[in-house]
C-alpha cells in the first residue's frame, strides 16, 4: 500500500488538528467531482496563470504515485483536462492538486482521476512557459515541497512536511482512538461538554 499506507485512512480534518500546524490548504481549494480523494507525495510545478505547457512537462518527469502539485496563480483558465488526465493515468500519477482553473469535469470523473483545483474555467490556454520543477510552491495558501505529503477529501486539503509525517500520522491515530472512546459515551448517554470539559483538563496536565 505505502504512502504512509495511504495516510492511514485519516480525514483532512483529522490531519490538519493532529498536525498542530498550518497545514491546511484554503477552503477555495476544493475537489473536482464529488468523491474525489487524493493521497500521495507531492511533485512540484510552478507555472503561469493561462498557460499549460508546464504542466505537459510535468507529467513525464512526476514519478509515478506522485501528485502534481501545481502553482497557475489561481488563474481561471482550463489549464487541464482529459487529454492530460489520461497521459498522467498512463504515467500512473496519483492526482492533480492545482492553485487554477481546470475543465473536462464529467470526463474527469468517468476516468476516476482525482484532482483538487481553485476553480472550473473553459478558457483556453496558451503554450509558452516551460515551467520550474521540484522547488517550493505556493497553493491554497500553503508552501508546499516536492515530497510533502498531499491528502485531500470532500472537507479539504492538507499538505504534511515530509520531515514530520510520521509524527503527524501516529497523533492521528491517537486522535481517532480517543474520539472513538468520546462517541462510545456520547452513545452511553453522556454530555458532550462534560467529556471535553474533562478532555481539556487531563490535557492541560498532560502537557505541563
Amino acid at each position: 500500500m505505502s504512502t504512509n499506507d495511504l495516510a492511514r485512512g485519516h480525514s483532512s480534518a483529522t490531519l490538519s488538528e493532529a498536525s498542530g500546524l498550518s497545514v491546511a490548504l484554503s477552503p477555495e481549494i476544493r475537489p473536482l467531482w464529488a468523491g474525489a480523494r487524493l493521497c500521495g507525495p507531492a511533485f512540484t510545478v510552478q507555472g503561469a496563470g493561462g498557460d499549460n505547457l508546464a504542466l505537459h512537462h510535468a507529467i513525464p518527469q512526476a514519478p509515478p504515485g506522485s501528485v502534481l502539485v501545481a502553482d497557475l496563480g489561481g488563474a481561471r483558465f482550463g489549464h487541464w483536462g482529459e487529454i492530460l488526465t489520461v497521459a498522467a493515468q498512463h504515467r500512473a500519477i496519483a492526482g492533480l492538486l492545482i492553485d487554477g482553473g481546470v475543465r473536462d469535469a464529467a470526463e474527469t470523473e468517468a476516468l476516476g482521476f482525482p484532482v483538487f483545483s481553485r476553480n472550473n474555467a473553459i478558457l483556453g490556454t496558451h503554450k509558452d512557459f516551460r515551467g520550474v520543477f521540484g522547488g517550493p510552491v505556493e497553493v491554497g495558501g500553503v508552501t508546499v515541497h516536492t515530497g510533502d505529503l498531499v491528502v485531500g477529501d470532500v472537507d479539504g486539503v492538507v499538505a504534511l512536511p515530509a520531515s514530520d509525517t510520521e509524527r503527524i500520522l501516529d497523533r492521528a491515530d491517537a486522535r481517532v482512538a480517543h474520539e472513538k472512546e468520546l462517541m462510545k459515551q456520547v452513545r452511553d448517554g453522556h454530555s458532550t461538554l462534560d467529556l471535553y470539559n474533562n478532555f481539556e483538563a487531563t490535557r492541560a496536565v498532560t502537557t505541563r
